[in-house]
């Protein structure tokens, strides 16, 4: 078993991907497991700025040397930033998949991190 490094303070969704909210906006990337799963990222399909993030549905698409796993959106809202430096060094989230974030959402309704996983119930959940 990986053992995979969970952050307290965030929050999890069951597709692998972490929220960190800052004064409204949701950063979302893609959890120490979920990049070790993967193994090196090659290639990250970003979202526009502007498109509409809806939770549980795809919003961009990360590429490894194993496999293309698209993302899932753990929030809803709009997108207001994309993480441009991932289209030129998306390994960024493997060194540090926890400090790399994909993308920024401006909530549509942030009571939909309730539906989250803390980090207690996400270590739980990639043990099962």
């Amino acid at each position: 078993m990986i053992m995979s490094n969970v952050l307290e303070g965030l929050r999890y969704s069951e597709d692998h991907e972490w929220v960190k909210v800052e004064d409204g906006v949701a950063l979302v990337g893609i959890s120490d497991y979920a990049q070790h799963e993967l193994g090196d990222i090659t290639y990250a399909d970003l979202p526009e700025e502007e498109d509409e993030a809806v939770a549980g549905e795809e919003f961009g698409a990360l590429e490894s040397v194993k496999a293309s796993s698209e993302l899932l959106s753990p929030v809803s809202g709009k997108i207001v930033a994309c993480n441009a430096e991932l289209e030129d060094a998306p390994e960024k989230i493997n060194e540090d998949p926890y400090g790399t974030w994909i993308i920024k959402v401006e909530m549509s309704d942030p009571a939909e991190l309730d539906a989250l996983m803390d980090a207690e119930a996400y270590k739980a959940f990639i043990q099962e």
